[in-house]
């Protein structure tokens, strides 16, 4: 019997989606991910914040660690950390995209993980740190996070939690066919 995970390369072209439309579609969210970054580069400066609704605000905050600043306050070195494992995060995802074309549920949700991904890498790249920009906050929130604001994130980081749903979905319809 043949594994979910390993469908045979032999599978109807019909089914397949090209690699180059995944990754032109992982392009699409690392170029608007830079784009509205340099958006917030060029319009606000560190801690500017804007109130656009009463749950909703645009700001301009530097991450220089992972979700939730996770090794913000480490010496330096998680820059490159995060870098090379963006980059071979990467890399093994193209391999996934290759060897699983008929996935189109899978492939979209790695697609978004990777561009996700390679949008902050670049703000590593170029800046040391990752701009974010997006915040949410609501009253329910203050007993998780102080004063109910949620932690600003960005397009890249929307696009990576998107993905990570997609692949649970992804899971979840798979269990339920087999």
């Amino acid at each position: 019997m043949q594994s979910p995970y390993f469908p045979s390369m032999a599978a109807s072209k019909s089914t397949n989606t090209p690699l180059a439309l995944w990754l032109g579609l992982a392009l699409v969210v690392i170029l608007l991910d830079q784009f509205t970054k340099v958006l917030i580069l060029g319009e606000f400066r560190l801690h500017d914040t804007r109130v656009v609704t009463s749950f909703f605000n645009l700001v301009r905050a530097h991450n220089t660690g992972a979700a939730f600043s996770f090794l913000a306050d480490a010496a330096g070195w998680q820059r490159w950390f995060f870098v090379g494992l963006g980059a071979a995060a990467s890399v093994f995802i193209v391999w996934m995209l290759r060897t699983h074309p008929a996935q189109r549920l899978f492939c979209f949700a790695v697609t978004m993980i990777m561009g996700g991904a390679l949008g902050n890498v670049i703000d590593r790249l170029l800046h040391g740190y990752v701009v974010d920009f997006l915040q949410f906050h609501w009253s329910w929130l203050a007993p998780m996070f102080h004063g109910g604001y949620f932690p600003a994130f960005n397009l890249a980081d929307s696009a990576i939690t998107l993905g990570a749903i997609c692949l649970v979905l992804d899971e979840l319809l798979r269990v339920r066919r087999s």
